[in-house]
C-alpha cells in the first residue's frame, strides 16, 4: 500500500530508508520545539502553549505535505518570522499577540488565494534556471554556516564580523566528531550516515556532560493557552492607533514566507533529484496548497507563520525521496509532545555536523551557471553570496532577480514573456526602498 501511494519503487527508495530520513529531518529540526516558545513567550504568549502549538502545527503541516504533495518537505514555524512577530510587531508596534496571530491567519488566506489563482506558480516559473542553481547553492552555504556557528567553529567577531571559535571547547570537538563520522560513512556509501552521526555526537555530548535528558514534558492540554486565541477582527480593523502598520505586517509575513518557501523548495527538490528535465517542479500547486494551509492551521493552533524547512535537505541526504519522509517527521513532532526530554537532549553541536555536511553537498549546482556570461554570472553570484551574508533567503533572491532584470533591460534582451520577472524585480525594488526608509 505504501509503495503504491508514495511510488517508492519509482523513486528508488524503501520504507526503511524513508523512516530513517524522516527521523533525520526531525532531529535537525527539533530545536524549533525549544526555540520557538522562547521567542514567542517574549510577546506575552504562554510558553507551554506555544511549545504544544509548535509540535501540533509542525506535525499537521508535515503530514499534510506528505499526503497531498508526496514530497520529503517538512514544515514548522519559521525562524526569522517568529522574531519579526515578537520584536517588531508585538513589542515594537505594540500590537497584541492575539491580533498578530490574526495577521498570520490573513497572510495564510492571502497565500491560499494567490496559490489557487496560479500567481505563486507564475512566480516560481518566472525565476531563471541559473538563479535556481545559485539559490540552491546559496542555501547550502547558508545552512553550512548555521551548522558551523551552532558548533562553535565559527563565532561572531567585533573586528571582522566572524572569526574562528575556540577549538578546545567540547561543543567543537563533539561537532567535528559527528562530521567525521558522517563524512566517513558517506565516503563508504553507508545509508543512514547523517542519523548515525547525530546519534554518535549526542552520545559523546552525554558522556562529556554537555547534555542531559531531564526536561519536563508538556502535553496536548497546554495548547489551550494559544489555540483559537487569534483576533481576526482586530487585524482587519486598520485604525485605532495602528494605522496601516497592520497592512505592513501582513505584507511582510506574506513576502518573506513566499520567497523563503520558493528558495527552500528549489534547493530541496534539486538536491533530491525531483525536478523535471526542463527544471520545473512536478505537482508544484499541491506543494503550495499544503504550505498555505499550514500557515492557516498554525495561526489557529497559536504560533507564527509555518513554512518549509531547509533542514528537510538532511532527510533527503539520508535517502528520503517521497512524502513518507515528511509524514514520519510530522508524526515525530506529534510524539514530541510526550517525549520532550529525549528531544531536548539532542544538543545543537550534535545536529550541526549534519547541516555542515549537507550544505557542502548542496554547492554542486553552481556548475550549472554560465560564469563566462556576465548577465548570468553577476545575478547568480549575488544570489549565492547574499543568502549567507545577510542570513536571508529572501534577500539573496531579491538581489539576484533585480540584477538579472536590470541586465536584461540594459542589454536590450527584455521580452513580453518576461513580464512576471520584471514585476518581481519591481516588488523587490519597492522592498529595498521600504527597508532603507525604515
Amino acid at each position: 500500500m505504501l509503495n503504491t501511494y508514495f511510488k517508492l519503487d519509482a523513486h528508488g527508495t524503501t520504507v526503511r530508508t524513508e523512516l530513517l530520513a524522516g527521523l533525520t529531518t526531525f532531529l535537525t529540526m527539533a530545536y524549533i520545539i525549544v526555540v520557538n516558545p522562547v521567542i514567542l513567550s517574549q510577546a506575552g504568549m504562554p510558553a507551554a502553549g506555544v511549545a504544544a502549538a509548535t509540535c501540533v502545527a509542525a506535525g499537521f503541516a508535515s503530514i499534510l505535505m506528505g499526503l497531498v504533495a508526496n514530497y520529503p518537505l517538512a514544515l514548522a514555524p519559521g525562524m526569522g518570522l517568529n522574531a519579526y512577530f515578537t520584536y517588531t510587531v508585538v513589542l515594537g508596534m505594540g500590537v497584541p499577540w492575539q491580533t498578530a496571530l490574526g495577521c498570520v491567519f490573513i497572510s495564510g488566506v492571502a497565500f491560499l488565494f494567490l496559490t489557487v489563482a496560479g500567481v505563486r506558480r507564475l512566480i516560481v516559473e518566472s525565476i531563471p534556471k541559473s538563479l535556481f542553481a545559485a539559490l540552491a547553492a546559496g542555501i547550502g552555504l547558508f545552512i553550512a554556516l548555521i551548522g558551523l556557528k551552532s558548533a562553535g567553529v565559527v563565532v561572531s567577531n567585533p573586528a571582522t564580523g566572524m572569526g574562528l571559535g575556540d577549538l578546545k571547547s567540547p561543543s567543537v570537538a563533539i561537532a567535528l566528531l559527528g562530521l567525521l563520522v558522517i563524512a566517513g560513512l558517506e565516503a563508504l556509501k553507508i545509508k543512514g550516515s547523517v542519523l548515525i552521526g547525530i546519534v554518535t555526537a549526542t552520545l559523546a555530548a552525554w558522556l562529556l556532560g554537555q547534555t542531559r535528558f531531564g526536561a519536563h514534558p508538556y502535553d496536548l492540554s497546554a495548547i489551550s493557552g494559544t489555540a483559537f486565541k487569534l483576533d481576526i477582527g482586530a487585524a482587519l480593523k486598520l485604525r485605532g492607533g495602528h494605522g496601516f502598520g497592520l497592512l505592513e505586517v501582513v505584507f511582510v509575513f506574506l513576502f518573506i514566507d513566499l520567497f523563503d518557501n520558493v528558495g527552500t523548495l528549489v534547493a530541496v527538490t534539486k538536491r533530491a533529484g525531483l525536478t523535471a528535465p526542463d527544471g520545473s517542479i512536478p505537482r508544484l500547486n499541491r506543494i503550495l496548497l499544503a504550505d498555505s494551509a499550514a500557515t492557516i492551521a498554525g495561526s489557529l493552533a497559536g504560533t507564527s507563520t509555518v513554512t518549509s524547512y531547509i533542514e528537510s535537505a538532511a532527510g533527503v541526504a539520508a535517502g528520503g525521496r517521497t512524502g513518507l519522509t515528511a509524514i514520519v517527521t510530522g508524526l515525530l513532532f506529534i510524539a514530541a509532545l510526550f517525549i520532550a526530554p529525549l528531544v531536548q537532549g539532542v544538543p545543537a553541536a550534535a545536529t550541526a555536523p549534519a547541516l555542515i555536511m549537507i550544505g557542502s553537498m548542496m554547492i554542486a549546482p553552481l556548475a550549472e551557471v554560465n560564469w563566462t556570461d556576465p548577465r548570468e554570472a553577476l545575478p547568480s553570484f549575488l544570489t549565492f553570496a547574499m543568502i549567507p551574508l545577510t542570513y536571508s533567503i529572501a534577500n539573496g533572491l531579491a538581489f539576484g532577480v533585480t540584477a538579472y532584470a536590470a541586465l536584461k533591460l540594459i542589454g536590450g534582451k527584455a521580452k513580453l514573456a518576461d513580464w512576471m520577472l520584471f514585476v518581481l524585480a519591481g516588488l523587490f525594488v519597492v522592498r529595498f526602498v521600504y527597508l532603507a526608509a525604515r
